[in-house]
């Protein structure tokens, strides 16, 4: 929780100093310390306890002083100061996609805006385009970033609310009055964005429970307290509920709060069908009311003549027919991820060295991973020159000769060029064991145009994989117009596998997308798309879209020993 919320405070100092036209270096520190605190795998406070802060990459003297300040006081005293010298109203002007500092500013030096259903009205009465450096098209961003934000306000991503779902779940379990205990709803299902946290209990002294519940340090406000369910809304702003029920009917509610809408309407139909009735208790029979299943969900879908279906999958989207006829696959699991064909080092913008990732994947039980440092036309991330690439060969070849049992395979993650070139020659790319292409720029081109430049990166014979094929980042960019269903007969005809990207603001293929291309033959490689150590634990993430897609483990290149993953890949 303290991670998230430092995380947010860093940003807000970053965007106030940016409207102060204050020190750029400052100001990207900020930031930087922000996507750090968003990614670490391991609470702060337990960092800080070690006084070990300054070895988190990018947190110097100062920037750690703050956190601790922010773990003793849950306030950091620069930033309450700060946030005294600028009008609220531009901060949350710009978190809006199309509107930066110097447009915040403007729009409220001349309009005095108080809120942003006020801008959205200055935007489409086009009372925007008469201010410097403002056209029609900045209007229309405008309003499409307002529509992101009013989604981000409504909805969290998934990587910052299961965090939060662990804590509370792993608080509770001290108690001993606790004797099974399970997130439900969309966190289990493990969508991409979440409305608010389900917790379900069994005990038998609920008071206990629910009384340790809303006294937690994490609750801002209690909205609800009962011997049985209570409601909190988290400092960050996300509503936990949690229910206390018995044990005979704990998996009738953990189904019943975990499936789709959808989904459970098609199993009351079913058990109508059946002349029994389904619900938050159990299935009965209809006639004499007899009880018939409760206890577990396995349980609850033989009950009906169903296989078990995995949460992930409960989207009725075709699982209920599998069920029946018992074919629900074995879905991938993360067990099954034998190395990362994505990771970042500090040769481009990665933050940490080549030995150090391999020492994290090493101590990850990975078997390989693929180094995939950015090239030379994506200057803002440190992209590397043909030189720099050809002396990193020659490192991972110094390298794996010293390592057992572990394999570095030499990458790169190469631009698709405007016209579909890449950015490295084919004689560079021949000399890589693998090649993860990718679209970094003119995101805004047609889509035809988009379509074209990653065909003819695929027909390309040295790529292997073309990495966040659509673009997206979760409530901050829309996909690219692209031909999705081009592009994947195009990766089945060339043997070209698409990456579900792990990083939890992309999640890019989603899973409907991803189902769609299995469904056509294509493979996958989830990765992390790895930029600081911690952010391997990400991969929990893209094998949950992979699961939602219904992938197994067959799917996924990343499941195959190495020698047999560069057999496959060969075009």
């Amino acid at each position: 929780m303290k991670n998230i919320n430092l995380a947010e405070i860093f940003y807000n100092i970053a965007d106030i100093l940016e409207i102060k036209n204050d020190n750029f270096f400052k100001i990207r520190a900020y930031r930087k310390a922000a996507q750090t605190m968003e990614e670490l795998a391991e609470d702060i406070e337990d960092i800080a306890s070690r006084n070990e802060l300054q070895n988190i990459p990018g947190i110097g003297k100062d920037l750690s002083e703050k956190i601790n300040e922010y773990i003793s006081t849950d306030k950091i005293r620069h930033y309450e100061e700060l946030k005294k010298e600028v009008p609220e109203i531009l901060l949350k002007m710009m978190s809006i996609q199309g509107v930066g500092p110097k447009k915040a500013r403007l729009i409220y030096d001349r309009f005095k805006v108080r809120s942003i259903e006020e801008l959205e009205r200055l935007a489409k009465s086009h009372k925007l385009s008469g201010l410097p450096g403002f056209k029609e098209k900045s209007e229309q961003n405008i309003l499409r970033g307002i529509e992101l934000f009013k989604k981000r306000s409504e909805r969290m991503l998934l990587g910052a609310a299961l965090p939060i779902a662990t804590q509370i779940i792993s608080n509770l379990k001290k108690l001993r009055e606790v004797k099974s205990i399970s997130t439900a709803g969309s966190v289990r299902r493990m969508k991409e964005t979440i409305r608010d946290i389900d917790i379900l209990v069994t005990s038998d002294k609920p008071e206990t429970v629910t009384g340790a519940f809303v006294s937690m340090p994490q609750v801002k406000e209690v909205l609800a307290q009962g011997p049985t369910k209570s409601s909190i809304l988290t400092k960050n702003g996300l509503q936990v509920d949690l229910r206390v029920v018995d044990p005979d009917c704990y998996g009738a509610t953990l189904l019943y709060f975990t499936g789709s809408k959808a989904h459970n309407v098609a199993l009351r139909k079913l058990a109508k069908s059946k002349g029994w009735k389904i619900n938050e208790y159990g299935v009965f029979r209809t006639r004499d009311k007899k009880k018939l299943a409760g206890k577990t969900e396995k349980e609850m879908y033989e009950s009906l003549g169903l296989s078990y279906i995995p949460p992930e999958m409960g989207e009725d989207t075709g699982e209920i027919e599998s069920a029946r006829r018992h074919k629900i696959p074995r879905l991938l699991e993360l067990a099954d991820m034998r190395g990362d064909l994505h990771v970042h080092t500090d040769r481009s913008d990665g933050s940490h060295s080549l030995e150090d990732a391999v020492r994290a994947a090493i101590k990850k039980g990975y078997e390989y991973i693929a180094v995939t440092d950015h090239t030379r036309s994506l200057t803002v991330a440190g992209g590397q020159s043909i030189r720099e690439i050809k002396k990193q060969l020659a490192d991972i070849k110094r390298l794996n000769k010293k390592l057992k049992a572990f394999r570095i395979l030499a990458s790169a993650e190469v631009d698709i060029l405007s016209d579909g070139s890449l950015d490295l020659p084919d004689d560079l790319m021949r000399q890589l064991d693998i090649v993860v292409a990718a679209i970094h720029s003119g995101f805004k081109n047609k889509k035809d145009v988009m379509t074209e430049r990653v065909l003819r990166a695929m027909n390309n014979r040295y790529v292997h994989i073309i990495s966040h094929p659509t673009g997206r980042l979760l409530h901050a960019r829309d996909p690219y117009d692209i031909d999705l269903e081009k592009v994947v007969r195009a990766a089945r005809d060339t043997k070209t596998a698409l990456e579900i990207n792990a990083y939890p603001e992309r999640l890019d293929l989603n899973d409907a997308n991803a189902r769609f291309a299995k469904e056509n033959g294509v493979r996958f490689a989830i990765n992390t798309d790895m930029h600081t150590l911690d952010q391997f634990e990400n991969m929990r993430f893209g094998v949950a879209v992979a699961r939602r897609a219904w992938l197994t483990k067959e799917d996924v290149l990343n499941t195959l020993p190495v020698n047999k993953l560069l057999k496959t890949i060969q075009k």
